[in-house]
């Protein structure tokens, strides 16, 4: 092993992170220091993508704040990270989901998976019996 990935793996914090993807609404809880102050703050969007590979992990979420696109990338095994929470999952079939910068209205609405549709989509096996 490459000393480098074997200290990466030692360092790395160890989260209960959820299982999302691109195309789901999430709620973020981040911590934010102002001076000698901290607090936590709620950041709720789409992700329209993750990238990267062990402990460099990323993830993209957008949200319309004002009339305005606002994205933000967070790694995900950051410490300021308090809790991620999945509020809906997104029927979509791409992984990157770049073409919603451009949408406005209808078209920037992803539909939701329901139900059996969220077994189904996290365990093909299951849903196929």
């Amino acid at each position: 092993m490459d000393l480098l990935k074997y200290a990466e793996s030692q360092l790395m914090v160890k989260q209960s992170i959820p299982d999302f993807k691109a195309g789901d609404t999430v709620t973020i809880s981040y911590k934010i220091k102002e001076g000698d102050k901290e607090r936590v703050q709620q950041f709720t969007g789409v992700v329209i993508q993750r990238k990267g590979v062990g402990n460099v992990k990323t993830f993209t979420v957008r949200k319309i704040s004002n009339g305005v696109g606002v994205e933000r990338i967070f790694p995900l095994y950051s410490t300021f990270i308090e809790s991620i929470t999945v509020d809906k999952r997104g029927e979509v079939r791409r992984a990157k989901l770049f073409y919603l910068r451009g949408a406005i209205g209808k078209k920037a609405k992803i539909d939701e998976l329901k139900g059996a549709d969220i077994v189904a989509a996290q365990e093909p096996e299951l849903a196929e019996k």
